[in-house]
């Protein structure tokens, strides 16, 4: 800093060219406009310039004034007229007559700073807001904020380290557009769910394209840079067939997991089919508050491991007056059992999920017998879980939600491209690691 304080003959103001902070950017005026914006009126210090057509050095022109809008400053929405100096070529034969400076303040014809971009887009990233407030701080309009957020966010996007170290990969279908019909409604997301050095989960997502099939994943994989399918060693997923499809296709050497949630939530579907089965049998009504299966339908679906001695009771007592021939206690039971799966050890987890597997099929229960075939035909992926040191869906899950919320404060979207940049910043994984709860 040559000059630690402004004084007389000072062209420029130390201290506020240090908080301005833009190297080679001066600023010569500070007010407040009727509006009650910031306005600051800076220029660079650039004395001479070549000529960009034949190199010959430049004369000046004089300055025309480039208004910018930057970020906001002091609660304030702060614009920019900048100074801009304007040279001309003394090159008789040369094209250009006169030109203007640049500065990486700015692109030439930009309606905003380059750090007011990144500083839009680093908060679609990091903050739960939408581009409409970012827009209002800037003192923009939404298409002049998109405009130049867009170019930003698409390099992002294109950046070929997303795409590195991706050893553990998740799908999960999205509904993007939940009042339209037809197969353009949904979308295959695709995560990274690669655990760090620490066996810190950091899910970030990749990549979100049009479809729900085998088709649109399959496809999305063979469009990927070499490299990335062979890196990919552990592949969650729902039990999906087509996904599942595509895993074997696109990923040979991967090993595919089925998720844990998924699976037990199978078993939860089987209890309250059998619930009303029973209802419907015994009463020959759907349930009623008075009615025992039905005050118990929430407790059916716990773990016994959490039931206090009141609610165990409750549960005894309930099924003994509802369920005359035990199927839905015999469903219930087989319901804890599929849980047990994921809360023993490793060992004893994978003994009792291949027993599951044998002993569901021949259950005189129709439900639990179809859902024992259907633990039979994803046997390889029920057990690779045991593998793989527990891989699971969830981190997908959790990007499912933070993509919700994109959705929800935007208040839907129409165009799809806009769509998947928006989620693609928001989901980015770059928000910073919680190591502890919070309660924001």
């Amino acid at each position: 800093m040559d000059h630690p304080t402004c004084g007389p003959g000072v062209r420029w103001c130390a201290r506020a060219d240090a908080m301005f902070a833009v190297p080679g950017m001066h600023v010569l005026d500070v007010d407040v406009d009727d509006r009650g914006r910031l306005v600051l009126a800076v220029e660079s210090g650039q004395l001479e310039a070549g000529c960009p057509t034949c190199g010959v050095l430049a004369v000046g022109h004089g300055r025309r004034t480039h208004l910018l809008h930057d970020t906001p400053c002091f609660g304030r929405t702060t614009l920019l007229h900048w100074r801009k100096r304007v040279w001309r070529c003394r090159e008789p034969q040369c094209p250009t007559d006169t030109f203007s400076e640049t500065h990486d303040l700015a692109p030439p014809r930009a309606a905003l700073t380059v750090r007011a971009v990144r500083w839009a887009t680093d908060a679609l990233a990091h903050d739960d807001t939408t581009v409409s407030a970012l827009a209002r701080h800037l003192g923009v309009d939404w298409h002049t904020a998109w405009s130049a957020i867009e170019v930003e966010a698409r390099a992002r996007v294109a950046a070929p380290q997303r795409l590195q170290k991706v050893k553990t990969l998740g799908v999960d279908e999205h509904i993007w557009r939940p009042s339209r019909m037809g197969v353009d409604r949904a979308v295959t997301i695709m995560v990274d769910l690669t655990r760090d050095q620490d066996g810190c989960l950091h899910a970030r997502l990749l990549d979100a394209v049009i479809g729900r099939s085998g088709t649109a994943y399959k496809t999305w994989l063979d469009n990927q840079p070499d490299g990335f399918t062979a890196g990919v060693e552990t592949a969650a997923l729902d039990p999906f067939r087509g996904y599942a499809n595509a895993i074997r296709d696109g990923l040979p050497d991967a090993i595919a997991v089925l998720d844990a949630f998924h699976v037990v939530r199978l078993g939860t579907q089987v209890v309250d089919e059998v619930r009303r089965r029973v209802q419907q049998t015994t009463l020959g009504h759907r349930g009623h508050k008075d009615d025992p299966l039905y005050k118990i339908r929430g407790l059916l679906r716990h773990g016994v491991e959490h039931l206090t001695e009141k609610q165990q009771a409750r549960l005894t007592r309930c099924l003994q007056a509802g369920d005359p021939t035990g199927a839905v206690n015999v469903a219930w039971q087989c319901y804890q059992q599929l849980r047990s799966i994921y809360h023993a050890g490793p060992a004893t987890g994978r003994v009792t999920a291949e027993k599951v597997i044998a002993s569901f099929p021949s259950c005189p229960i129709p439900e639990v017998a179809r859902l024992g075939r259907t633990l039979r035909a994803w046997r390889q992926q029920v057990l690779a879980y045991f593998d793989t040191s527990g891989v699971s869906n969830g981190g997908t899950e959790a990007i499912n939600l933070i993509i919700e919320k994109v959705r929800r404060l935007a208040h839907g979207f129409r165009d799809f491209d806009h769509y998947r940049l928006r989620i693609l910043l928001a989901a980015s994984g770059q928000r910073a690691y919680r190591t502890r709860p919070t309660h924001a």
